[in-house]
């Protein structure tokens, strides 16, 4: 069994700052990407970034220069840095791990999402 949680959301100001964490714990082989996805109140979810295992990274242009996503390899975790953050990033943001359980086996992970509020 895999399980995957996202903590470290919360409310800010504009202009403020928070790290979210996802955790992913378990029958864990290696990962092949870790990513960022939220969901705005009467939005479809959307991409905010995405690591593979290579190392290469993949951003929602309403977020470049602001978030960064960053991995521990040795602690199955995912992070994603939000800097200046605006009203428009109010949000439920949900991790997705994708992990390798067995060799050639691979599927997709969620957790139950962190909220994110800015607001003055």
């Amino acid at each position: 069994q895999v399980q995957v949680v996202e903590s470290g959301g919360g409310l800010v100001q504009p202009g403020g700052s928070l790290r979210l964490s996802c955790a992913a714990s378990g029958n864990i082989l290696s990962i092949v990407e870790m990513g960022w996805y939220r969901q705005a109140p009467g939005k479809q979810r959307e991409l905010v970034a995405t690591l593979n295992s290579g190392g290469a990274r993949n951003y929602a242009d309403s977020v470049k220069g602001r978030f960064t996503i960053s991995r521990d390899n040795a602690k199955n975790t995912a992070y994603l840095q939000m800097n200046n953050l605006q009203p428009d990033d109010t949000a439920v943001y949900f991790c997705n791990a994708r992990l390798y359980t067995a060799p050639g086996l691979w599927n997709d992970y969620g957790g139950q999402g962190t909220q994110v509020t800015v607001s003055s």
